[in-house]
Parts: structure tokens; sequence; C-alpha cells
């Protein structure tokens, strides 16, 4: 296997074996560091692997001249210029399912924390208070999810809820399977406008890019049943986080459960949204578990191998 300068951020005390035992002379910083400090720490790196949150953008490509290979441990790229990184001829990969049943169980952590006043209850309790009152919650029985993207991810949060809670559930996606709607117990709704409409649940999973920007807009809003339960464990970016304020405030959505928001360096510009008793927020951690995390390095690790003897690479995306 042919060396090359290879270079992990973003990595976790925990997680450092999980490089090691496989690169024993990779550089590993455990947070992460500007394009400056990696360009005067690291100039010659040829690999670099990333976590979702660490941006890998023109200025950090066009400092990093040996660089060949970019890997994100990661569903989601938008943190990477693709388009830079294949002008500059750096290959890029992802990890396209590092544990998709990890992020559909979150989903219903957010949502039966919110259907259930499970915080405020909590809250409650913990002031020695013992008493029902203005706790009654929504069952789930019976009421229809809408799904926006069928990946692997959508799939899960399908057969969980009509299997699971045995709710009604209708998904979008502009490519449909119906094997894999016959097996997860959901159907096919004509467009986008029936998922809002007929949705008393509505959750998001797809990329963030061009086409998804700011996809649940005010005017999709204003087309969701009154009282409709949102959530967000995709990318902030795929909703406008301003018309969700006004929404909110407006009882237009009765509760919002986000694991992700529009600008996550920036989480104090969302302080009004965030404060919301109605909304419940978790800092990006619905990937967050045990053996999504070692899957996570493990798929990283195996396209950097494959990179380095010359294979031809599995995961690699390109610009949309």
């Amino acid at each position: 296997m042919q060396q090359k300068n290879i270079l992990f951020v973003g990595v976790d005390p925990d997680d450092r074996k999980k490089v090691t035992g496989t690169f024993r002379n990779a550089s590993i910083e455990e947070g992460i560091p500007s394009a400056r400090e990696l360009r005067k720490k690291h100039p010659d790196t040829e690999v670099l692997c990333v976590p979702h949150n660490a941006p890998v953008d023109r200025k950090l490509l066009g400092k990093l001249k040996s660089l060949k290979l970019v890997v994100t441990r990661s569903v989601g790229y938008n943190h990477i210029d693709v388009e830079t990184a294949v002008q500059k001829n750096v290959q890029v990969c992802n990890v396209p399912d590092y544990g998709a049943h990890v992020i559909a169980e979150h989903v219903f952590a957010l949502l039966l924390s919110m259907a259930r006043n499970v915080r405020e209850a909590d809250e409650h309790v913990e002031h020695y208070k013992y008493s029902d009152k203005d706790f009654r919650g929504m069952a789930l029985k019976g009421k229809t999810l809408g799904i926006v993207g069928v990946g692997t991810i959508g799939e899960h949060v399908a057969r969980i809820a009509s299997m699971g809670f045995l709710m009604r559930v209708i998904a979008f996606d502009p490519h449909k399977d119906e094997s894999t709607a016959l097996e997860n117990h959901f159907t096919y709704a004509k467009n986008l406008e029936e998922i809002w409409e007929k949705s008393d649940v509505i959750s998001l999973h797809v990329p963030l890019n061009k086409h998804t920007e700011h996809l649940v807009d005010a005017k999709a809003m204003q087309q969701m049943k009154k009282g409709v339960f949102l959530i967000n464990t995709s990318r902030g970016g795929v909703i406008d986080s301003a018309a969700l304020l006004k929404a909110l405030k407006s009882g237009k959505i009765a509760h919002a459960g986000l694991d992700v928001l529009e600008d996550e360096d920036h989480v104090k510009k969302y302080k009004e949204l965030i404060d919301l008793s109605q909304v419940v927020t978790t800092p990006h951690i619905a990937y967050y578990a045990d053996d999504s995390i070692h899957r996570m390095y493990s798929e990283a690790i195996g396209s950097i191998q494959r990179f380095l003897e010359g294979e031809k690479l599995e995961h690699e995306v390109t610009p949309h």
C-alpha cells in the first residue's frame, strides 16, 4: 500500500484507535482547525478525512496544494466545495449509510418528546410537582406521517411509524419504488403539496442542495394542517428558519423537532426559535450513537484504503 500524508480532523479521543489501528502514522486533530492552521501544521496533507461540521471550502482547497482525496464521515457533503475540488483533481467521498436506523430512532425521540410533553413534564417533576394538568399529549396511532425523501433513513422511519406506532405513512420522493413502499408499509404522495396538506407529522430526509434549500418555506407551511408537527434531522437549510418562527408563533405549526439548524456555527442567531417551548432542539446528534460511529469510521477508512491501493472509489461524489 502506497503511503500518503493522511490527516483526520474532528476525532474524539475515544475514537483515536479506530484511526491508528489502520493508519499508524496518520496525523490526528481532535478539533477542527481553520484553513490557515491546517496549512501551517499539515501543509503536505494528501488525504483529508473530516466530520460533517468541518468546512472544506475553496480557501482550504487552495492552501493544501498536495491534497488528492477528501473523505467526509457523513452522508451529507454540502460542507465541501465539491466543484472546486473536482477542478483541482481532488476526489471526494462520503459515507452513504453509516447507520440510517440510528437517525430514524432519533426522529421518534424528538417526536415522542413533543407529542407527550416529556421535557416539560420532567421539569415539572424536578420542581417536586406531580400533576397531569397541562400535559395532555397526542397519540400517534392513526395519525398521518408525511416523509419527504425516501432514502434509507426515510425507509426506516416509515417502517417504525407504520409497523411500530400504527401510523398511516405517506411519502414523497422523485424516484418511486413501489416494492420499497410495500416492504415498509407506506404509499407515495402525488406531490409535495399532498404531504403538506394531509400530514399530522412531517419528517424531512433530503440532502441540502440548490433544489432543496428552503424547500419548507412560508408557502409550504401555509399549505400545512394547523397544528402539524415538523421534524428535521437532515440539514438545517432545508427549512426557512424565519418562516418557521412565524408559523410556530401563529400556531400553524404546533411543534418543531430540530436536530439541525441553518447556521450551526452561530446558534445564537436562532435564540428566539430555540427558546420557544414548543421547539425541541438537539445539537446535530441524530447520527451520534455507538454502532453508527463505528460504521462511519470503518466506511471512511475503507475509502482511503481503496484510494491508496489505486482502486476505484465506491462512494465518490460529484457536483450537483
